[in-house]
């Protein structure tokens, strides 16, 4: 009982024990709430009680709340939005972009677009960049902006790439248009997100494009496309790797012969021979190993 008494005792004193319980008290009366279908969403200031329970030092605690906002949904969002921009608390701002992924608004992309591009801490940019992911079709056109912009550095590119190849099929008709652009950096993570939709659903447009992709001008998409083209079943493509065999670049080279050797198809065995002959050792060692594999298919 006395051990009690000093607890009590004890957590009266400590303004951090006794905030720790009041966001007990407070997860454990919004989840009542919504079990019971009593939760009112036009209540902000207790939403905003529950974005504060964001910043608890326990982690656990921090994701109850998450998953909880997340539960709420979209009346939850303007909430978020207002800490994610403006919370002094780090701890809030990165919860708060955690917690717009899971509820991923449409409505949102704007603001998670600035915290992506502006916050000064680097995890709140790259939740922000995952919450622009989970949000969908409606994220891809800034996405797209970002990677055709000289201003950006390449992790903020990287960023933009990812959460577009993460999108996949539902941006496919914007990655397509993509292929168009001007800007490399577009173009790249235009075929690296296709080769997502390949993998994914065996779709035969996303196939042709990789195939396409083999001579574009530019080096890296080239390196991409060949690349990507040894993670799926498509057969068609096994002629088009073959004369990637003779590319300039050595890095397309490379990334040819290690797709032959994924596709187990005969026939490349004997273009993989000559590659034995090639200048670069590097070349010379992958073709050993695709006919290796091929052989053993």
């Amino acid at each position: 009982m006395s051990n009690t008494l000093n607890f009590e005792t004890q957590s009266e004193n400590d303004p951090l024990l006794l905030a720790q319980a009041e966001n007990d008290a407070l997860i454990e009366m919004v989840s009542d709430q919504i079990t019971l279908d009593t939760f009112n969403p036009n209540d902000h200031e207790l939403m905003k009680r529950m974005i504060e329970g964001l910043g608890d030092k326990r982690g656990m605690v921090r994701l109850r709340f998450a998953e909880t906002l997340g539960e709420i949904g979209e009346p939850a969002t303007p909430l978020l939005l207002e800490a994610l921009a403006n919370h002094s608390n780090v701890v809030v701002r990165r919860a708060a972009a955690k917690t717009l992924t899971i509820i991923a608004d449409p409505t949102a992309v704007p603001a998670l677009l600035h915290a992506f591009l502006n916050d000064e801490d680097t995890v709140v940019q790259g939740s922000a960049a995952g919450a622009l992911a989970r949000t969908g079709e409606a994220a891809v056109p800034a996405l797209l902006e970002i990677l055709a912009s000289p201003e950006h550095p390449e992790s903020t590119k990287g960023h933009a790439a990812w959460a577009l190849a993460f999108i996949g099929s539902e941006a496919a008709e914007h990655l397509y248009k993509a292929l168009n652009s001007n800007s490399v950096d577009v173009r790249c993570a235009a075929v690296g997100a296709i080769a997502h939709v390949a993998q994914e659903q065996a779709d035969e447009r996303a196939c042709n494009v990789l195939v396409s992709s083999l001579t574009d001008p530019a080096e890296v998409i080239r390196t991409e496309a060949a690349a990507a083209l040894g993670q799926i079943n498509y057969p068609p493509a096994v002629p088009h790797l073959i004369l990637a065999l003779r590319d300039s670049s050595s890095e397309v080279k490379k990334a040819a012969v290690t797709s032959l050797g994924k596709t187990g198809d005969r026939t490349a065995i004997e273009p993989l021979q000559a590659a034995l002959n090639d200048e670069l050792e590097v070349v010379r060692l992958l073709a050993k190993l695709a006919i290796s594999q091929i052989e053993n298919h």
